[in-house]
């Protein structure tokens, strides 16, 4: 079965419609790509969700996630048996980013990376495939061929939540990395709060702990230190656009 995905942008002011940039797939195989182009603003916030259960198995639904040609500063992600295409993380979560990549480098299991980048890893066991906004994973995982990786790879995973992705963030994700990845850091942006998860299991993750932003959270083995967390709050964001968003595409 074709899997359509569509893309929803913000024009200028005085613009006579909001575009579209469409991606068709058939099959696995790019069969069309038609585009309208205008004078884009901003992306709109909230992630579009593709419904691919009859596109197959969870390796074909992976091979058309890593077949799309997002655009620049959209990420595709496969939660709940459908392709969720999301905005990357906003330029006012970079601090926070930055501050938490340098903290956890030092600590970080031999051979491991920490890194930003988006890169898609795969949890077949869970049929999932997140690109989480920091990552910790062994280097090996990055020599295979291909556009994602292993999510066995990971030692730890962390997400910064926005109003309309932290129900995956807490839920779906919280799941996958569960049972699979030995440490996840939630960064609750909005309640301005911390929280790790910890000892992965068939059953999800047995242990967690929460704090403040300002105070100090402890990061479990394999990491084993004191994460500072002063300078981690943000100003709130606006919710600004979302209910022009839920009129759906033109």
């Amino acid at each position: 079965m074709p899997v359509t995905v569509s893309y929803l942008v913000r024009v200028e002011q005085g613009a006579s419609r909001v575009p579209r940039l469409t991606r068709h797939y058939g099959g696995g195989i790019d069969t069309t790509c038609t585009q309208r182009r205008t004078v884009v603003t901003t992306m709109i916030e909230r992630p579009a969700a593709i419904d691919a259960s009859g596109s197959g198995a969870f390796e074909d639904m992976l091979r058309t996630v890593e077949e799309l040609d997002t655009p620049d500063g959209y990420k595709a992600e496969l939660i709940r048996g459908k392709i969720v295409v999301s905005p990357w993380s906003k330029l006012r979560y970079k601090r926070v980013m930055k501050s938490l990549r340098q903290q956890l480098e030092p600590h970080a299991p031999e051979g491991h990376d920490v890194d930003v980048a988006p890169f898609l890893f795969s949890m077949p066991g869970a049929e999932r495939a997140f690109g989480p906004d920091l990552h910790v994973a062994d280097e090996a995982a990055f020599d295979a061929e291909g556009r994602h990786a292993d999510g066995a790879a990971l030692s730890l995973v962390a997400e910064l939540t926005s109003v309309s992705t932290k129900d995956a963030d807490w839920l779906d994700k919280l799941d996958a990395y569960g049972r699979v990845v030995p440490v996840y850091i939630v960064l609750d942006m909005q309640v301005q709060e911390i929280t790790a998860f910890w000892d992965p299991s068939p059953k999800g993750y047995r242990s967690r702990t929460t704090v403040p932003f300002g105070r100090a959270l402890h990061v479990p083995a394999p990491f084993d230190f004191e994460l500072d967390t002063s300078g981690f709050a943000v100003p709130p964001e606006s919710a600004e656009g979302e209910s022009e968003e839920d009129s759906g595409p033109a």
